[in-house]
């Protein structure tokens, strides 16, 4: 999420557990079976997921771990506030996890592997003072500091985030006037529930894919069937964005979510028109 200071980036970010799907019983006996072996595990309960937020620490391990001196296993929603500030190094080690869904560490008497698969929720501001592009403050940074503060993220690591979204300041307008109370997260989780049985269905016998985001190209050519009319879509988004093989194949995968939202069968180019737009920084 890249916006200014006080955009609701941070509550955002703390909102996803509230919609996130309840889990299966496979995926809570491994996020069982990690918070236990970390020490994380109340008596007689099993566990759901969490939201750690991880500190803009120097070492490599930080992001992984659960404490400091020893390495502990997390699981959940990993959320990175203000992610240019993180040393890069530390950044990059998540790459791995991101991609294969485990996270191998080693130390000088042993080497493990943990279980992985993680939602990473990140924020950051658009410019070094962070008032880019708003409409009531006015931004001091010049072109070279911006694309400096930008180019901390390494472009490997942005291939591997799904969705890159804006978000603009909130009006005042919009604080102070009393309106209809909003969509409560139930309701919203209830669609998340029904896109996630359909995802079941569509994968049924295939253990190591629970869901669109673990598909593999294989699944992608066989389930994110295009019409012409989204195919000639995605075809120049990947021609004007300069798309990446590794893009191409994510954003595949959210508009099939996209599409399973919306109870669709093929993508249309609406579906793939959204997709292409939460690739904010692909269009910087």
């Amino acid at each position: 999420m890249i916006g200014p200071p006080g955009a609701g980036k941070t509550m955002l970010a703390r909102r996803l557990p509230t919609i996130l799907p309840a889990l299966t019983l496979n995926e809570a006996l491994e996020t069982t079976a990690v918070h236990s072996l970390a020490g994380l595990l109340p008596p007689g309960r099993s566990a759901r997921p969490t939201i750690p937020s991880a500190m803009r620490a120097s070492s490599a391990a930080a992001p992984l771990r659960g404490r400091v001196k020893s390495v502990w296993p997390r699981a959940g929603v990993l959320f990175l506030d203000v992610l240019p500030e993180f040393r890069r190094h530390v950044l990059e080690v998540l790459r791995q996890p991101l991609e294969d869904g485990v996270v191998c560490l080693s130390r000088a008497a042993v080497s493990l592997s943990y279980p992985a698969r993680f939602m990473l929720a990140a924020a950051m501001n658009p410019c070094p003072c962070g008032w880019r592009g708003d409409p009531t403050r006015e931004c001091h940074c010049n072109p070279l500091a911006i694309e400096r503060y930008l180019g901390r993220i390494s472009g490997p690591l942005l291939d591997r985030i799904d969705i890159h979204l804006a978000v603009p300041a909130v009006a005042w307008q919009d604080l102070a006037v009393k309106s209809e109370p909003e969509e409560p997260s139930s309701a919203i989780r209830d669609r998340v529930e029904q896109a996630r049985a359909i995802q079941r269905e569509r994968f049924q016998g295939r253990p190591s894919v629970r869901a669109n985001a673990h598909m593999t190209a294989r699944d992608i050519r066989h389930h994110c069937r295009l019409q012409p009319d989204a195919e000639s879509l995605l075809r120049t988004a990947m021609s004007r964005l300069a798309l990446s093989a590794r893009a191409y194949h994510r954003v595949l995968k959210i508009a099939r979510t996209i599409a399973d939202l919306a109870g669709a069968g093929e993508l249309e180019p609406a579906h793939v028109a959204e997709a292409i737009q939460y690739r904010a920084l692909d269009r910087r």
